[in-house]
């Protein structure tokens, strides 16, 4: 069965960097699913960060975060990580990765928060000024 679960959230000034990792079953690395990051700022609508498909290929990215954001991944340790840098207050939010099958999406491992069925319970991230 897929199961995910985020950490690394943390409390850290702004400029600084984290690193947050999501930690999926070996059946989620064993099959062909798309693994994505969002985040959920109090008040807003959960976005899209960046995804990847655990059987590799190159990332897909949110463009007004890919220049700060960067998700990479360890299938031998079944992990997902998003390398975030230069971090904003604005970037405070719950952080939580969330898979989808192949063939859910489109080429691009990138989607609706309602195209993902599984999802973490989320990490969180408060940036301060």
């Amino acid at each position: 069965q897929v199961h995910l679960a985020e950490s690394g959230g943390a409390s850290v000034q702004a400029g600084g960097s984290l690193r947050l990792s999501c930690s999926a079953s070996k059946y989620t690395y064993s099959n062909r699913y798309c693994i994505s990051w969002f985040r959920q700022a109090p008040g807003k609508e959960r976005e899209g960060i960046a995804g990847l498909y655990t059987g590799g290929g190159d990332p897909t990215y949110a463009g007004s975060l890919k220049a700060r954001f960067t998700i990479s991944q360890d299938i031998s340790k079944y992990t997902s990580y998003l390398q975030m840098t230069s971090l904003r207050p604005e970037d405070t939010a719950m952080y939580y990765c969330a898979a989808a099958p192949v063939g859910v999406l489109g080429p691009g491992c990138f989607g609706r928060p309602s195209d993902f069925g599984y999802w973490g319970e989320g990490t969180e991230v408060t940036v301060s000024s």
